[in-house]
């Protein structure tokens, strides 16, 4: 008889309501593969767009891809892994579920000193922002950063990475709240964007007219050109996302009469191509939870039968941090 576990399947095309919590067959470990038991499931935008359509998938199918949990099998040709490891992932899709199956070389060793929730909820938000301050551009100290969305997810997560490496931060959130929460992040300078707010010139008087050494830009269309007029002569701009809308085509010649600028349009899985690369960005993260200098916390948890409602919460805008569901 097939071992049967409980996981979350989105059955249709749809709203939250098309997810349904109940019995399915159980995976198993193929070759450079790991069964993991899962303990916490990471709740991304990403499921939603798959779960509503936005990106086409195939119905049913078992909804999310982050999570973290403790290695029950290993498939043929993996050596480096055994039951009972720790273990953290950013793209295993069929994540909301009692078990599911993760590539070896995709898996992050969790420390004992990480719990399973918080080490769940930060792998897409954390390496994303790891990679934007280690690699995209390198933060050297005494640098200033541009952070748009500061507040967001991976910008409060890039603001510590920034101060932790000795740069200064300049964030732009849309709220008082939410500026309070940049601040305590360790934002320097925190100001609010919108209609009215010439945001190009706010940081060029908060730099004595220099600019900034890199502006993170995941906002996109709506910041794109006053990120590029904040940014000091051979100073980077990293164009991460596009929240707002994406950047339409535009005259490159712009980087040269800017000051001889380096644009660059990356995104995560450029920079987690290998084992080694995922271990050394991971690890950096773990440290950080493990030693206090960087402060993650999860928004929200939930059961993991009550899926909809967890995706109903972060659609609705009504959580703050990383919602997260647990078996």
């Amino acid at each position: 008889m097939t071992e049967q576990m409980q996981a979350v399947r989105a059955m249709a095309a749809g709203g939250p309501e098309v997810l349904e919590y109940g019995g399915v067959a159980a995976p198993a470990a193929g070759p450079g593969e790991l069964l993991v038991d899962v303990r916490a499931s990471g709740v991304n935008f990403i499921d939603t767009y798959r779960r509503s359509g936005v990106y086409p998938m195939d119905y049913p199918h078992i909804v999310g891809v982050e999570g973290a949990g403790v290695v029950a099998e290993v498939g043929e040709g993996v050596s480096d892994l055994s039951p009972g490891d720790r273990v953290a992932w950013h793209d295993a899709p069929g994540s909301y579920a009692e078990r599911a199956v993760v590539r070896a070389d995709m898996a992050m060793r969790v420390p004992e000193g990480v719990g399973f929730e918080a080490a769940a909820a930060i792998p897409l938000q954390g390496l994303t922002a790891q990679y934007l301050a280690t690699g995209s551009h390198r933060i050297e100290a005494g640098q200033t950063a541009l952070v748009h969305a500061a507040a967001g997810g991976v910008g409060l997560l890039l603001t510590q990475l920034i101060r932790h490496l000795g740069g200064r931060v300049i964030g732009t959130v849309s709220t008082e709240e939410k500026a309070g929460l940049a601040r305590a992040a360790g934002a320097d300078e925190v100001f609010l964007y919108g209609k009215g707010v010439d945001v190009a010139q706010t940081v060029l008087d908060l730099t004595d007219g220099r600019g900034v050494d890199v502006a993170y830009d995941g906002v996109g269309k709506d910041t794109f050109d006053a990120s590029l007029r904040a940014t000091a002569v051979r100073g980077s701009l990293v164009l991460f996302g596009g929240a707002s809308g994406q950047v339409p085509p535009f005259d490159i010649q712009r980087l040269n009469s800017g000051g001889g600028l380096f644009l660059s349009r990356p995104s995560l899985q450029w920079f987690v191509r290998t084992p080694e690369e995922l271990a050394e960005r991971s690890a950096m993260l773990f440290d950080g939870l493990e030693n206090g200098w960087l402060d993650f916390r999860v928004g929200r948890t939930f059961s993991l039968g009550e899926a909809a409602e967890a995706h109903r919460a972060l659609e609705g805008r009504e959580t703050t941090g990383k919602v997260v569901l647990v078996p």
